[in-house]
């Protein structure tokens, strides 16, 4: 009967449109991006139908995406994390690659093991790592820790854990005690090339991005 018929085209369009068992990047037209609950904070793919139940519009997500301008942004928004070295966040045609400081540049002079980039971090802060033995001066060299806009919140020296007169690595650790800022939560952590000349020129400096926890 037509009735049954209704059910069976109802069926197969729940069916078809099985939405939340896409990715975010995988939505088709038919379906849209929004929270499944308006308690969830995270997103997924709905039909049109269960996002217009709860009173978001078909371009809550589109909007969104166009006021992504980074790559923390990308993720808090929930798009997909490409686990590359630094980590690319995609939203729609858009890829925010993570700001990592400039490690990749320096790791033939200074490598960090503690804290890694983007690492949440809280006070006391202990720094480990290991730099070329040029890097250090009298076995030390300053580190500083500074806020989103460059306003420094500690500084400290760290000593080198072993022989530094050597062309080679050498271990150092330090440890910095701060205040954690008490507006946006990122910061930078700044490892300086000790520099008794005082020229610009024989200046360096390892930075990373770090998240006050």
């Amino acid at each position: 009967g037509s009735s049954d018929s209704s059910q069976l085209k109802e069926f197969c369009e729940e069916v078809i449109l099985d939405c939340s068992q896409k990715k975010i990047d995988e939505c088709t037209d038919e379906c849209v991006v929004c929270p499944s609950c308006l308690e969830c904070s995270s997103i997924s793919c709905q039909t049109k139908e269960h996002c217009a139940k709860m009173g978001i519009s078909p371009d809550w997500y589109e909007n969104i995406k166009n006021k992504i301008t980074n790559f923390n942004e990308c993720v808090e928004a929930g798009n997909p994390v490409m686990e590359s070295y630094p980590r690319q966040c995609r939203a729609g045609e858009r890829n925010f690659t993570e700001n990592i400081g400039n490690e990749l540049e320096k790791m033939d002079l200074i490598k960090i093991n503690q804290p890694r980039p983007s690492q949440e971090i809280k006070s006391p802060l202990v720094i480990e790592g290991e730099a070329r033995g040029t890097w250090f001066f009298e076995a030390d060299f300053p580190v500083v820790l500074v806020d989103w806009d460059g306003l420094i919140i500690a500084n400290g020296i760290a000593s080198a854990q072993e022989d530094w007169m050597t062309d080679n690595f050498v271990k150092f650790k330090a440890e910095l005690t701060f205040e954690k800022p008490d507006y946006k939560n990122n910061g930078t952590l700044i490892l300086k090339k000790d520099n008794p000349s005082g020229f610009p020129q024989n200046d360096d400096a390892l930075e990373v991005t770090v998240i006050f926890k």
